[in-house]
């Protein structure tokens, strides 16, 4: 992809799944990394997976639902790359499948705080350096979840769906100061927090069979499926295309 050798960029959730696919990916294209997580263990091993292909990334530890932790995580990652922040992907995210009838508002505030205030704290904290500089990409990863719904992710779906919509107005507001906001929505996807998700065993497999069944293409996803069209919105390649929201789902909603 042109223009992302040198570039600097944040991957939250980068610690496992699609978040690490995505930093293994734009490493491999020359940007330095910042490999956001909560947890650092996973971190330190998506940096040394990255430094083995030879390229250049830096451990983060960060909680997306604390703002002033956010503020000082993005600040501690451009002081040791000694400039601004010119790529940011929104990953990180967490739900459990529960009716929305039977949850609580402790749980309503979990999803939230990690699903939408999230990406709120990182774009904030990230999106204000890149207007002044008059140049920079996010890309949020919502869900087909936010386009659609999904039963038993009706908090999930909430926050997704909010996410798109704000990827669209922030969009606007940013486009003049050569901001882009783009949006990718997976569909199901084979990573661990699919295994948290829809458990193990017999039951698992008859939900993850149902899930192959509604995918025209056959298969539900696998975190390789995505770093390309991130890295390809991240890109120069992509410098015309703002506000725009993008499925990876095989073929499960197919919007016009």
């Amino acid at each position: 992809m042109r223009g992302l050798k040198g570039k600097n960029a944040i991957v939250t959730g980068a610690g496992s799944g699609i978040g690490r696919a995505i930093a293994l990916r734009l490493g491999a294209e020359g940007a330095i990394v910042g490999v956001f997580d909560i947890n650092p263990t996973g971190a330190a091993e998506t940096v040394k997976a990255i430094e083995a292909a030879d390229g250049k990334a830096f451990a983060v530890a960060c909680d997306i639902t604390d703002y002033a932790a956010v503020a000082s995580a993005v600040a501690s990652f451009e002081s040791e790359v000694g400039a601004g922040t010119d790529i940011l992907v929104n990953n990180a995210g967490w739900d459990t499948p529960m009716p929305f009838l039977k949850t609580e508002e402790a749980f309503w505030k979990k999803v939230t705080a990690i699903n939408w205030f999230g990406p709120l704290h990182m774009t904030h904290a990230v999106a204000k350096g890149m207007a002044e500089r008059k140049n920079g990409r996010v890309v949020n990863i919502a869900s087909d979840a936010g386009r659609v719904g999904s039963s038993g992710e009706v908090v999930y779906s909430g926050c997704k769906g909010a996410t798109i919509a704000f990827s669209k107005a922030l969009a606007r507001e940013v486009a003049r100061s050569n901001v882009t906001i783009n949006t990718v929505c997976p569909g199901p996807t084979d990573t661990p927090a699919m295994d948290a998700f829809v458990g193990t065993g017999e039951q698992g497999q008859k939900i993850r069979d149902a899930m192959v069944r509604g995918v025209p293409l056959g298969r539900i996803g696998v975190p390789d499926d995505y770093p390309g069209i991130v890295a390809f919105l991240a890109s120069d390649d992509a410098a015309f295309i703002t506000g725009q929201t993008i499925s990876v789902s095989g073929g499960l909603s197919m919007h016009g």
